[in-house]
């Protein structure tokens, strides 16, 4: 054995394996809540709100009319379409 090791107590050896499982449980509970279902779709429904932010904003936050516009002619488009297909069947 080394000196540092033999040099500490009992009750430091005791007091680190506490610090140590303390440290451990801290982790496997974020863990945890990080893999649970709900805070995954809570990522990813924020991530995709920055997304659509980003999208429809200059860098100063002002709206980007063009783009805006962009996408509600492609969602009224994909809205007829889906009318369109269904009378066609």
């Amino acid at each position: 054995m080394s000196e540092s090791t033999q040099s500490r107590s009992v009750q430091q050896i005791e007091a680190e394996i506490v610090a140590a499982r303390q440290r451990l449980a801290g982790t496997v509970d974020e863990l945890q809540y990080r893999t649970a279902p709900k805070e995954i779709l809570r990522r990813q429904v924020e991530a995709l709100r920055n997304r659509l932010v980003d999208a429809t904003h200059t860098p100063d936050g002002r709206l980007r009319t063009d783009r805006v516009a962009a996408l509600a002619a492609a969602a009224v488009a994909l809205v007829g379409l889906g009318v369109w297909r269904r009378a066609h069947r």
